[in-house]
């Protein structure tokens, strides 16, 4: 990923202004960054700023922090795994430069366990070519036995912590306009935004609480665009010699390039960035009924003799939506108990199957979504820990009537006065419902897939609306 790509994705510039960067720099020369400081795309505080939030490569084995026998002989099992065979492969699978794997591939060339085969059809060292040896394939074979982690090399605990603290959210300055454009054409009341905006510049913990079916999760998913700085994910992390799995392609999204002109490479490139370490957008990690007390540890793999990080772990930078609290299958107290120490403290205690414990810093933002009462489900003590507690209450008739519109809108679907006022009666005064933001869309999809039965146009007629009104609520019988 090149600096112009991050700084793009990142929002901090634009692709018009990396655009003009690069002609400045084909006419003057100078480094990208040097070019979008003096066309005052950027300036020279930000851009330090975000260059150094960027792992650096490290420029010999002592420097990734691992051990270099580790480091042999996870090459030697990426090797044998894959069946690779030149040096530019040993790169792209354990994410070193090549300065790196040259060190390693010679003591692995010293020890006789590769031998050296050649380049073919080039010149360049990246084409070199090594098979292993016969003494190599029984050494990487009782490797593999001790531990069967198989992938890009870990960082040390210690460099991960580090760079967590560098890429806090708080580092980011939430506006009114970035929530509006977060928010975007979802309905929701000022008052909701305003308390929003502190609680997320603030990154502590925030409660969102109210009757079900009025967007808590949908808001709480909007908010997670509100954030636009890229942030480094490792793909493994070492701790007192055992292998912790970080990156989660279901979890972080990585950045993409941002589509710069593959001739403007020479400008573009900074110092080469640690490629063990993924640029990301900040996660957001959603749970539910299903989460249990285990779910917070860290999952041991027996036969592979490594770990998986749990969800919250892999949440740090962003955030971890704890949806539907109180309906867990872990009574709620037992629950924020666990809590109350990494949201105090900002530091979270993992323990290791060895019986080693060690920490790692709690930056992230915690959301609790519920549709109890949120006196029933903390006490008092807890609910001082949380700072921000934000009602996502039912909407008024007003802001109803827009969700509505804006639901008609999207199947070309009028609505008359009289049938709003219809649906309005059947909900409050027939059914005994409140009103609620899910309905509007809940009864126009339904409507809507009434019509395509009947082989009509969609329209709101009178007998399809009270079909989808009876799926709201059942009618009720009067007991004999």
């Amino acid at each position: 990923m090149r600096l112009g790509d991050l700084l793009i994705r990142a929002k901090r510039v634009t692709e018009g202004d990396v655009a003009r960067a690069l002609e400045r720099g084909r006419e003057v020369g100078g480094r990208i960054g040097d070019n979008l400081v003096a066309i005052g795309a950027i300036d020279e505080r930000t851009l330090s700023s975000f260059i150094r939030r960027i792992p650096a490569e490290p420029p010999h084995i002592a420097a990734t922090g691992i051990d270099e026998n580790e480091l042999l002989a996870l090459l030697m099992k990426l090797i044998y795994s894959a069946r690779l065979e030149t040096a530019r492969q040993f790169v792209d699978a354990i994410k070193l430069p090549y300065h790196v794997i040259a060190e390693l591939t010679r003591m692995a060339v010293d020890r006789a366990l590769l031998q050296t085969l050649g380049t073919r059809h080039s010149d360049n060292l990246l084409d070199m070519a090594y098979s292993l040896t016969e003494e190599g394939r029984r050494w990487t074979i009782d490797a593999l036995e001790r531990l069967h982690y198989v992938g890009p090399a870990p960082v040390p605990i210690g460099d991960f912590c580090e760079q967590v603290n560098r890429q806090k959210m708080t580092n980011e300055t939430i506006t009114m306009k970035r929530i509006n454009q977060a928010i975007g054409d979802l309905e929701m009341d000022q008052s909701v935004l305003e308390q929003a905006g502190p609680a997320l510049n603030s990154g502590r913990a925030l409660l969102l609480y109210g009757p079900p079916g009025n967007g808590k999760t949908t808001v709480a998913l909007r908010f997670a665009s509100v954030f636009h700085d890229v942030i480094y994910v490792p793909y493994a992390i070492e701790v007192e010699g055992q292998i912790i799995r970080m990156f989660d392609a279901s979890v972080h999204k990585e950045v993409d390039p941002a589509g710069i002109e593959e001739d403007s490479v020479s400008f573009v490139r900074q110092d080469e960035y640690d490629r063990r370490w993924v640029p990301c957008r900040r996660p957001f990690v959603i749970v539910g009924g299903e989460l249990t007390l285990e779910m917070l540890d860290l999952r041991y793999d027996a036969s592979g003799h490594y770990y998986e990080a749990p969800m919250h772990v892999k949440a740090l930078n962003g955030c971890f939506l704890i949806d539907d609290f109180g309906r867990q299958l872990v009574a709620p107290a037992t629950l924020l108990n666990r809590w109350i120490v990494p949201l105090e403290s900002r530091v979270d205690f993992m323990k290791l199957h060895t019986g080693k414990s060690f920490y790692l810093p709690f930056e992230e933002l915690v959301i609790f979504s519920t549709n109890l009462e949120p006196e029933d489900l903390m006490d008092p003590a807890f609910l001082r820990r949380l700072p921000y507690k934000i009602e996502v209450g039912a909407p008024e008739l007003g802001r109803y009537r827009r969700i509505f519109e804006a639901e008609c809108a999207r199947h070309h679907i009028d609505l008359p006065d009289e049938v709003f006022d219809y649906i309005i009666h059947k909900i409050k005064v027939e059914k005994g419902l409140e009103l609620a933001a899910y309905q509007p869309r809940f009864i126009v999809d339904q409507v809507v897939a009434t019509c395509r039965f009947t082989e009509q146009a969609p329209h709101l007629e009178q007998r399809f609306i009270d079909y989808a009104l009876d799926n709201l609520r059942v009618k009720k019988h009067p007991h004999a």
